[in-house]
This record gives C-alpha cells, structure tokens and sequence, in this order.
C-alpha cells in the first residue's frame, strides 16, 4: 500500500478511537511513571486483570521515590498473583537507579529508556509517544496482528519501517492506541469484526 493511504488511515482510526475508545485507568493519567507502571504490568497480561493491580500499586508507590524507597519484599507482595516477577524486580531496580542518575524521573529520550533494565522496545515506544508525546511507534501483540493485516506485511522488519511511518507527529500516543485498541477489539485473532473496522476500505 502506497504512502499516500497514510493520512486517510490515521484519519479514520483517530476518529475511531474518538468515538467510544475503552476507558482504561492509565489513559487518564500524564503522569510518565503511572504510564510507565501500566505498561510494565501490561506485558504478557489481560488488561482486566492489571486494572485492580495498578490501581492498588499506585496508591501504595504513588511516585518513583516511593518505589525506589519501598522493601523489595512490599513490591513483591503487592504484585502478587500477577505472575512474571522480574517486571516487578526491574521496576523497583530502575526507581532506585532514575532516583540516582535522572533527579528521579524517566528520561525522555528513547536510547536511555531502552538501556534500563526490562524496557524493550515496545514499552520504550510506548513511553515515548504516550508519556511525552513523540512520534515513535508501540507495536503490541495486537497492534502487530492489525497492522501486519491491513499492509500485507510478512516480516518485522517490515512492521517496524511502516509502523515508523505510519505514526503522525501530532496526536501520536492516541494512535498508537488506537491502532492497539483496534488489534484487541475488532481485528482479534478469530473471528475479526471487519464489518466494524475504520479502515476495513484499506485492508
């Protein structure tokens, strides 16, 4: 699909999104480190279930110091049941290591981001574009699975040029939403509700 299809797409996914995206707690929040919480506890889990934990998390560690100054063992325990516990050890490494370094803050650049331990490449992404507004792409599982369907694409080279493209300069934490939203709500991996879909006329 040729470039010119871009605005057209961003378009009508913004739109879509506008129109009745899921209310999610982290989406009402500007706050970098409540931001970078959600997408810790997002990797390799249902949203459903990181709802009830974020929410307790924040109100336990409401800031990096608090998290930073925290006994492992309290992280630990509040993480319970949420499963894959080095995300909760990274997290509480990394508030003791942003308290040292960066004046206890996340640093707003992609390269550093990437340097901290259990931030890959899509949580960078999502940093970038979600908490501080910069066009960089987040690919998910479902935003992968969408976008791998409208553009035909085959490999993740390929993914992660288009998806570099596609993201717009302004509004891109919503796009990137909004792509995710639709691979989790419509573009699913049976049973894909393509008569709903914004762009099913560019797939």
């Amino acid at each position: 699909m040729s470039q010119k299809h871009f605005p057209a797409i961003r378009r009508k996914l913004l739109l879509w999104y506008d129109s009745g995206h899921r209310d999610l707690p982290w989406r009402r929040t500007a706050d970098p480190y409540a931001i970078w919480v959600a997408e810790t506890m997002l990797q390799q889990t249902q949203v459903t279930t990181v709802v009830p934990y974020y929410q307790r998390f924040l109100k336990r560690f409401p800031t990096i110091e608090a998290l930073a100054r925290a006994p492992l063992r309290q992280v630990l325990a509040l993480w319970s049941g949420l499963g894959y516990y080095r995300r909760a050890e990274n997290l509480r490494k990394n508030a003791r290591e942003l308290m040292l370094n960066y004046q206890g803050r996340l640093p707003n650049d992609y390269d550093t981001l990437l340097s901290l331990p259990g931030i890959g490449d899509y949580t960078a992404g999502a940093l970038m574009s979600i908490a501080f507004a910069q066009p960089y792409p987040a690919v998910d599982g479902n935003a992968r699975r969408a976008l791998c369907r409208i553009f035909r694409l085959s490999s993740q080279a390929e993914l992660r040029e288009l998806a570099t493209r596609l993201v717009p300069k302004t509004r891109p934490a919503a796009f990137n939403q909004a792509v995710m939203e639709l691979g989790a709500r419509l573009c699913v991996p049976k049973t894909q509700r393509c008569p709903e879909c914004p762009v099913a006329s560019h797939c």
